[in-house]
């Protein structure tokens, strides 16, 4: 590799990683937030919530690595042009293509590393996400005990507590049982504390009374107690398999669900559907990667004309991928619709590779240059409302 290329590639390299990391992060947090109930009300640390959602960052990254690339090709390459770095390639009568190869070769790599996040590790991070969500919905202390409420779990049982603290403990438990036909029990403890014993699951209560109350007549009776452990096994409700959606299902599971899978048997098309947007995805990091070079990729003297440049190379990658997604909201199951999945960003791909080889022997493709003038004519058309606005406030 020579020593331009690999200059290119490692400005890319390091522009393309603060770029996806601070992408997938903001996305990250926005999704997170709507699992925000398994910390507020599912009782689950913070610690544990971030595991769980971070298991949803293979997917976001499918999602957001073109965009990542675009930004960061665009730093890179308007960076070479605006340090004349690209005018003094084609001084020393050096091919566009010198810089379009290590351009190329980063925009496999990425595209290389979506295929895998969009084959393979997104789909099984969610379904992971999945399992975690379905094991949280189902846990005991996450759906019945919750601080300051009366929860009945089931006829005659009900729980109260004043509070629960990070490491699970249960503080001013109150718990009244009056399943029994012929007594009522009342539990009052300072703390408690659902523990796993023997296959069993027990409610541990410390210092603490029993009250027992006949129902029809009699003296209510106290027993103090240091410890007690009343028996929840009987009350955990089990955490049905979960029902994994197409985005959630392996690659393989797609190509071949199980002849019993009553998901797979009623939404066919959602399945295949799935399949072809995973295959089409990574097809986006080399569109966009010849793209932005098409419209960056020559050494241009002005601010403005890199300017331009820029909102070009934007807006195409922008409305290429909006295509990806408005083909996908209206595919359904049909195959000829399914076949523009990859039908557009291939297309994107053959357009800017005349737009470069025009380019490259000195004719500048007619639409480059219809939306150079259109861009141009809009924002003088802006600066002087500007201007007179200004002028007129002035007088």
């Amino acid at each position: 590799m020579k020593t331009l290329e690999r200059y290119i590639i490692r400005r890319t390299v390091y522009a393309f990683t603060l770029t996806i990391a601070a992408m997938t992060g903001v996305v990250w947090a926005t999704q997170a937030l709507r699992q925000l109930d398994l910390v507020t009300s599912k009782g689950q640390t913070i610690v544990q919530f971030i595991g769980i959602t971070m298991l949803a960052l293979p997917f976001l990254i499918v999602i957001v690595a073109p965009f990542a690339l675009m930004i960061a090709l665009i730093l890179v390459l308007n960076s070479l042009s605006g340090d004349s770095e690209l005018i003094v390639i084609d001084a020393s009568g050096g091919s566009r293509f010198l810089v379009l190869k290590p351009v190329m070769l980063f925009s496999f790599i990425v595209m290389l590393l979506t295929a895998s996040m969009s084959l393979y590790f997104a789909p099984l991070g969610l379904a992971q996400l999945r399992t975690e969500i379905t094991r949280v919905r189902a846990d005991l202390v996450a759906n019945i005990v919750k601080p300051g409420r009366f929860i009945t779990v089931e006829n005659g049982l009900t729980f109260h507590i004043r509070n629960r603290s990070g490491k699970g403990t249960l503080d001013g438990l109150l718990l009244h049982d009056t399943r029994d036909e012929e007594t009522a029990f009342t539990y009052q403890a300072d703390t408690g504390q659902i523990v796993e014993a023997a296959d069993r699951t027990l409610l541990v209560m410390q210092n603490g009374t029993i009250q027992r109350r006949p129902k029809q007549q009699g003296d209510i009776s106290i027993v103090r107690f240091q410890s007690y452990a009343f028996d929840l096994s009987n009350l955990i409700p089990e955490a049905g398999e979960p029902v994994y959606k197409a985005s959630e299902r392996s690659t393989v599971n797609l190509i071949s669900p199980g002849g019993n899978d009553a998901y797979a048997l009623k939404n066919p098309e959602k399945l295949t559907a799935e399949l072809h947007e995973r295959f089409s995805q990574p097809l986006y990091c080399l569109a966009f990667g010849l793209i932005v070079f098409a419209f960056l990729g020559k050494a241009r003297t002005t601010r403005q004309g890199r300017g331009f440049a820029i909102v070009g190379a934007i807006v195409s990658c922008v409305l290429l991928r909006t295509s990806g997604f408005g083909v996908t909201a209206i595919a359904g199951g049909s195959t000829a619709i399914l076949g523009l999945l990859y039908v557009v960003p291939v297309l994107g791909s053959v357009l800017a590779l005349i737009s470069i080889f025009r380019e490259q022997a000195g004719a500048q493709p007619k639409w480059l240059n219809a939306l150079q003038i259109s861009l141009h004519d809009r924002i003088e058309a802006f600066g002087n409302w500007l201007h007179n606005k200004r002028t007129g406030g002035a007088a």
